[in-house]
This record gives structure tokens, C-alpha cells and sequence, in this order.
């Protein structure tokens, strides 16, 4: 199997290059390429950080580059040279078997992922793991969550070539492959073992740690409500259509979450205060329209009785 370790570098991860690089060179299995793509920086600033020349394939910054421009432009010739690809991020740490557990895992599965530690700026244990909640299987939790991200996930190009492209405007490109991936009924596996350290800091696209905070949820309601929105508007050709059913459902009730709770300000501070009550799992996502707390958005939702309750 030709495999491919593919990243994207910009700016602001400067600071943890040096310790991406160094798991990537620790790997148990180094029988990989290495592809990089560029974000407004070039590989000799790259290398200059690192203090090392990089043997790998660069995929260049381009004019008018949007995150899912760079990783579509980098995809599509990656599913073209090798047969499958593990992704990572390049502010995070590999642990040395992560190369090789994947290539076995892909023996089996078409899309897997591994186990998240979640540490800190500066790499400290945050005692938190990004893994499936118990009895789960990794076909429970999409399409409403996810847990294929850029920094755990590793696909076959077969699959990823049919999951492509992607939409210029997509943010949530992670959570976009991976929901393609299953309506077209891949077969997903997951790793429970831990094998990637997943850093937090502010400038991290989803935050998926307890407490969360009405802002917070805010903005991660418009994400999802725009993820949605381009699945809606994508091809769905050989989709499995029970599946795309889940799908436009799961649209409409983060609509309904965003009119009946987002923009009521009464509202949404119950549904906070409520949602860190719960035992959170640590899935991405998950904080958005949970569905344990659907009470306080459905069409039979009582938001009257419900308001005077908690007054």
C-alpha cells in the first residue's frame, strides 16, 4: 500500500512545528510520503523552524486560498499517487505507532480514526479523551457528530476520491468527507486506543472541552448550520437515502435549535446552564442541538411553561 502522512501548515502553528515534526520522524512505520500544503507560508520558513531540511511532496499556497481550496488541491493529487492517506494536524503530536496503526486499520475499513488526548498550549494532559462513548460504533454517531477529524483519520483514496470535492466555502471540511463517506455506506472503523495528541488552545476551530458558554454555542450553531447547508446543496449521488433522510432531519432540528434557542437569550442561558449539567461526551459537535435537550426547541415544546419553571 502506497501511503500517504498528510498535513497543511500556516502561520499560526508555527510554535508546535517543531514537535509535529519530530513524531512524524519517531513513527514506528516509516513507509510513507509526507505531503504538506502550504497556507500562506513556504517551506523554507518551514524548515528554518524546524531546523531540518523536509523530504516531502509540497502542495503550494495559491492566491485566494480558502482552507478547503488548499486541502481539495492537496486531496485530489494525493488519491491520484497513493492509496491511502493519514491525516494530521500540524499543531498536534503523534504517538509513534499512529502511521502504523492506521495502514492495519485500513486493511479492514475504508475510513477509520484513532483515539484524541486532549492537552493544553504547552502539551500538558488536560485528562480529557476524544473517543466514542460506550457501546457506540463510529456509524451511531455521524450524521449529527463527528468523530473523523484532520488530526485522527485516515482514508482509503478509493473512498476519499468519491467523498471529493470539496465546496470552496466548507469550514468544517473534517466533518464534510466523513458525513459523504457514510451516507455512501463506507465501511468506518475506530481505534480506541489514544495515538494522537489533540492541542487546545484558543485558536482551535472546535473546542469540544466542558464548560461551554452561550457565545460559544452561538457560533458553533452558525458552523453547523452552514455544514448542513453544503451537504444540502452537494451531490448526493449513490447515497444510501435512509441515511440522507438522517441528514436533512438533523438539518432541520439545528434550524429549529437556532430559531427556539440561539436567538432567545432566556432560553439559550437555560440550555446552557442544563447542557453542562450533563455527562458530556467528547465527540465534536456534540454541544450543538443535543439531542437530550430537545424539549427546548421541538414544535411541541412548551416554552411558556417551560421559561415559568425556571424563573
Amino acid at each position: 500500500m502506497v501511503l500517504a502522512l498528510y498535513t497543511t501548515i500556516y502561520t499560526g502553528v508555527r510554535a508546535f512545528l517543531p514537535d509535529w515534526y519530530r513524531s512524524v520522524q519517531a513513527q514506528t512505520d516509516r513507509d510513507f510520503q509526507l505531503w504538506i500544503g502550504l497556507d500562506g507560508i513556504e517551506p523554507n520558513e518551514i524548515e528554518a523552524v524546524i531546523g531540518d531540511r523536509i523530504k516531502a511532496v509540497w502542495v503550494p499556497s495559491t492566491p485566494g486560498n480558502t482552507p478547503a481550496r488548499i486541502r481539495q488541491r492537496s486531496l485530489a493529487q494525493i488519491v491520484e499517487d497513493c492509496d491511502a492517506v493519514v491525516l494530521v494536524d500540524s499543531d498536534d503530536i503523534l504517538h509513534p505507532t499512529r502511521v502504523a496503526s492506521a495502514r492495519a486499520a485500513l486493511q479492514t475499513s475504508e475510513l477509520t480514526a484513532c483515539a484524541l488526548r486532549l492537552v493544553g498550549q504547552h502539551g500538558q494532559d488536560l485528562a480529557t479523551t476524544l473517543t466514542l462513548p460506550e457501546r457506540a460504533v463510529p456509524d451511531d454517531i455521524l450524521p449529527r457528530n463527528n468523530v473523523f477529524g484532520f488530526s485522527n483519520s485516515a482514508y482509503r483514496s478509493a473512498l476519499l476520491q468519491q467523498c471529493l470535492p470539496l465546496p470552496d466555502g466548507a469550514v468544517l471540511i473534517d466533518w464534510f468527507l466523513a458525513t459523504k463517506a457514510w451516507l455512501k455506506g463506507a465501511k468506518l472503523g475506530f481505534d480506541p486506543i489514544v495515538r494522537m495528541e489533540y492541542r487546545q488552545y484558543e485558536a482551535n476551530m472546535a473546542p469540544i472541552r466542558s464548560p461551554f458558554d452561550a457565545d460559544r454555542v452561538a457560533r458553533d450553531t452558525e458552523k453547523v448550520r452552514h455544514h448542513y447547508s453544503l451537504l444540502q446543496a452537494s451531490s448526493m449521488e449513490n447515497v444510501l437515502p435512509d441515511r440522507w433522510q438522517q441528514v436533512q432531519q438533523a438539518a432541520a432540528d439545528v434550524q429549529l435549535f437556532y430559531e427556539q434557542v440561539v436567538l432567545q437569550p432566556s432560553r439559550l442561558e437555560n440550555y446552557i446552564g442544563e447542557l453542562n449539567s450533563l455527562k458530556p461526551s467528547v465527540v465534536w459537535w456534540w454541544h450543538v442541538a443535543q439531542p437530550a435537550l430537545q424539549r427546548m426547541w421541538r414544535d411541541d415544546y412548551a416554552g411558556v411553561r417551560y421559561e415559568a419553571s425556571h424563573n
